[in-house]
């Protein structure tokens, strides 16, 4: 299995963007990465009327479409914990999670002080880090918003040093 890191803050705060910036600079090194986007209000990537979602509406338990380059399916899953999500990545090399602040995976959590009042995590154990671009007093190590970087050096250190 991947290693897992979870990239958590409350909403709005710039999950999605440092993913999305984190994935090229580790991509570079030549790891596989995926992705699991925490959906607490639910989605539906089936498109009514499409032949997918008539297979799925009709009762089938897993659908897959699949054309040149990529593939991509839709399972009823009764499970949305990470631990039980993780065996779906066993040919990735890291997995980032965004979301699933709760859960017990490494974190590291994005605060944003100028849309919130405090970060979602300080007290959580597996915090491993803090992306803000304002000083805090805490304990873990702290990167600003723009260290894509040193973020990435940090998950490798950690996580995968061989690399």
């Amino acid at each position: 299995m991947p290693p897992l890191i979870s990239i958590v803050g409350k909403s709005e705060s710039g999950k999605t963007t440092l993913i999305e910036k984190l994935i090229p600079v580790l991509k570079r090194r030549g790891l596989r990465i995926g992705v699991v986007k925490h959906a607490h209000h639910g989605f539906d990537m089936d498109r009514e009327g499409k032949d997918s979602y008539r297979h799925r509406i009709a009762g089938a338990d897993t659908v897959m479409v699949a054309s040149p380059g990529q593939v991509a399916m839709v399972k009823r899953f009764d499970s949305e914990r990470l631990s039980d999500l993780v065996p779906f990545f066993n040919d990735m090399d890291l997995l980032i999670a965004e979301g699933f602040k709760r859960d017990k995976a490494p974190k590291i959590e994005i605060f944003r002080p100028e849309r919130h009042q405090a970060p979602a995590c300080l007290e959580d154990e597996n915090l491993l880090a803090m992306v803000c671009d304002a000083r805090l007093d805490i304990s873990v190590p702290q990167f600003s918003t723009g260290d894509i970087d040193a973020i990435a050096a940090f998950i490798l250190d950690r996580f995968l040093p061989d690399r």
